[in-house]
């Protein structure tokens, strides 16, 4: 049952992210390019995605997934370094390919090469963050 749920889930995602544009660099990039040729409509995608969430975290309080285990705790609402050196890194990527993780995944049928380099790359980026968060943890012990 819990196969089946995620893979209702995730092709639902995915096909949201098509519909929706996200998987397109170039629209992704008209979003982020807000001096230039800016392109809103990303914008309604944003609420359609923060707008349940808001209302999800607080129905979640006290209930259980209908599969089993727990929902996730509220993240901790502290800025740090590795919050902040995370933001700058991912939004940089995102301004400079256009895609994120959601996106790459659901566009790999059709995005040719530059899909497939920037999966290697986001790869291997999610493998060096662990040695390079320690890295950053003993710097700002340090400070």
């Amino acid at each position: 049952m819990r196969i089946l749920l995620s893979l209702i889930a995730g092709s639902l995602f995915g096909g949201g992210l098509f519909i929706s544009g996200m998987t397109d660099a170039t629209k992704v990039q008209g979003w982020l390019d807000v001096f230039g040729n800016w392109d809103p409509t990303l914008a309604f995608v944003m609420g359609g995605a923060v707008i349940p969430m808001f209302f999800a975290w607080r129905l979640t309080h006290g209930r259980k997934p209908l599969v089993g285990g727990d929902f996730p705790t509220l993240p901790r609402p502290e800025l740090d370094h590795r919050l902040i050196t995370g933001s700058v890194l991912f939004g940089m990527g995102w301004g400079l390919a256009g895609l994120c993780p959601g996106p790459a995944l659901a566009s790999l049928t059709y995005n040719g090469w530059g899909g497939l380099i920037f999966l290697a790359a986001m790869s291997a980026g999610m493998l060096a963050s662990a040695p390079i968060g320690v890295q950053l943890d003993r710097m700002a012990a340090k400070a």
